[in-house]
């Protein structure tokens, strides 16, 4: 290598390392902060807000509302996950492989909700959920339907890249041709291949869940975001603790997945 080449390398090589400095910074500096403040107290440090967090049955009777927010969100974490996933992936496999014709209407369709703001997307729902209410009751389980619209875009671009990835026309055709029914297609050659995306996606979805605020306040439903500014109100020190365990806890999910697709991939490529 030349002697440019070698400083061309090296500036490179520094101008990445100073990038991710910058990038550690900016993220690293908000969730330091919110430890200090939650550990702060008049006398020096202290962790009884941490403490106060494991003790789940004095949490309920103190906090019912953010414990209830806790709940509903983890179950609508896993309701929207399913319906997305049950939406969108026949969905767009089957428009691959039948109807070509419809991808960019579907494209279209699903990136939508990324140009409407979430109060026009209020506007637009209350009357649907004022059915709602009537036929099934004022749960908040029902926002499940309002998220898999907002998580369609981010879904569907991952889901897109997924099968993108894939010749999904050859290898179904290939499973037909040895005998395999629509539904095996489907779940046996179809999903497999497809994994990492859907990983992705989903984790997108529960990042969206577990972060929307707008659209349960302003329907006046409960999740965890109106869980933590009710309890932000009565004492700030347990909600800045709870919003920093909720981003450490999508971080490791997100390693955990991260490092679940790649020994799933490394044991496929081996066998």
């Amino acid at each position: 290598m030349s002697a440019t080449g070698r400083r061309r390398a090296r500036f490179h090589r520094r101008l990445r390392w100073l990038v991710l400095g910058l990038a550690t910074v900016f993220f690293v500096t908000p969730l330091w902060a919110m430890a200090v403040f939650s550990t702060s107290s008049p006398t020096g440090v202290t962790f009884d807000t941490w403490r106060q967090l494991l003790h789940v049955g004095q949490l309920s009777r103190d906090y019912p509302s953010f414990v209830d927010g806790v709940r509903l969100s983890a179950i609508l974490v896993v309701l929207t996950v399913v319906l997305m996933l049950a939406l969108l992936v026949p969905t767009m496999t089957w428009v691959r492989l039948r109807l070509p014709a419809l991808r960019r209407p579907m494209e279209f369709l699903c990136l939508l909700p990324l140009t409407i703001p979430a109060i026009v997307l209020v506007v637009g729902l209350s009357p649907v959920y004022a059915w709602v209410t009537y036929f099934v009751g004022p749960s908040s389980v029902w926002l499940c339907f309002a998220y898999v619209i907002l998580v369609l875009p981010y879904a569907y671009r991952a889901i897109d890249a997924g099968l993108s990835a894939i010749d999904v026309r050859t290898l179904s055709e290939a499973a037909r041709g040895l005998g395999a029914s629509w539904p095996r297609v489907f779940w046996s050659i179809i999903t497999p291949n497809i994994r990492t995306a859907l990983v992705s996606a989903s984790f997108l979805c529960v990042a969206l869940v577990l972060g929307e605020y707008t659209i349960a306040s302003l329907m006046s439903r409960n999740n965890l975001q109106v869980g933590i500014l009710q309890l932000s109100q009565r004492t700030p020190a347990i909600s800045v603790a709870v919003s920093l365990a909720a981003l450490v806890l999508c971080f490791l999910l997100l390693i955990v997945l991260t490092l679940a697709t790649g020994q799933r991939r490394k044991g496929t490529e081996t066998g």
